[in-house]
């Protein structure tokens, strides 16, 4: 085994959005700083993601000073959108979980909903650290998320996607492969390891931030997206199910919940501590 450290690093200023690549990022309790702070909903109040709108992946959101974003998308004109002012929040449902945000201008909904071709509307989570508890199952006390899935930080291992091609290049869809890391959405990648490591993860340090794993990732049809075309496959789900199918959820990558602030950079160093 090599010397294990951070490949690459990876923000989604609006979730569900295509993935910005920074060289460093700053680790908060409840995500990297930026990351996934904005999202989509429905008329019903639903989170949208690419799960029912494969196109949100070829969507891009570039940060600004300040919290706004400045959208862009195909056939669409870029649109910048400030921060909202606090006075007024919305319920919203973020796969069973209750949250409260702040919906922005209007253009922004018009924006969005007519790349979309649905009725959705762009909204903002004002303060992370009050806002969305981590699951009480997986959480100690304290312990706040922003608009992912369900945790802070996913972090993904090259040794671990390159046995996942193996496995697609072996199976029924080989023609779907390789898939590209991408196709997980991690917030970090972690070159060195051996195949599948990070199961047996339970605390680790990347640069100066020491984390703890509460669990595994379960992927969802999202990972079947090509995220630069936005054409839904078979893979990587098809080969997960046979190879990959722990206590009824398909696996790939592990959830990390910060236990420290500080800065993580590409090339820093991950060491496992238990």
């Amino acid at each position: 085994m090599g010397n294990v450290e951070v490949r690459s690093l990876h923000i989604h200023p609006v979730k569900a959005f295509r993935a910005l690549a920074p060289g460093e990022a700053v680790v908060e309790p409840w995500g990297l700083a930026g990351d996934r702070r904005w999202s989509l909903i429905d008329d019903g109040g639903k989170v949208v993601t690419q799960r029912e709108h494969p196109r949100l992946a070829l969507a891009a959101a570039e940060p600004l000073a300040g919290g706004g974003v400045r959208l862009s998308a195909p056939g669409r004109e870029p649109l910048t959108v400030e921060v909202p002012h606090p006075a007024v929040t919305v319920p919203v449902n973020v796969f069973g979980t209750k949250v409260e945000v702040v919906p922005a201008a209007a253009d922004a909904h018009t924006w969005c909903s007519a790349y979309l071709q649905a009725d959705v509307r762009l909204v903002h989570l004002d303060d992370p650290a009050t806002r969305r508890p981590i699951v009480p199952a997986y959480a100690l006390p304290g312990e706040m998320v922003n608009l992912a899935d369900g945790f802070p930080l996913l972090v993904t291992t090259t040794a671990s996607l390159d046995a996942l091609n193996s496995l697609i290049a072996q199976g029924g869809h080989a023609d779907e492969g390789p898939l590209p890391m991408t196709r997980f959405r991690p917030n970090i990648v972690v070159t060195g390891t051996e195949a599948w490591a990070e199961d047996d993860w339970t605390r680790v340090s990347i640069g100066e931030v020491d984390f703890r794993v509460p669990k595994a990732c379960a992927r969802c049809v999202v990972t079947t997206n090509d995220q630069d075309s936005a054409v839904r496959g078979r893979e990587p789900l098809h080969t997960l199910a046979r190879h990959r199918r722990i206590g009824g959820q398909l696996l790939f990558g592990v959830h990390l919940v910060p236990l420290s602030p500080g800065t993580i950079r590409i090339g820093d160093p991950v060491r496992v501590l238990s």
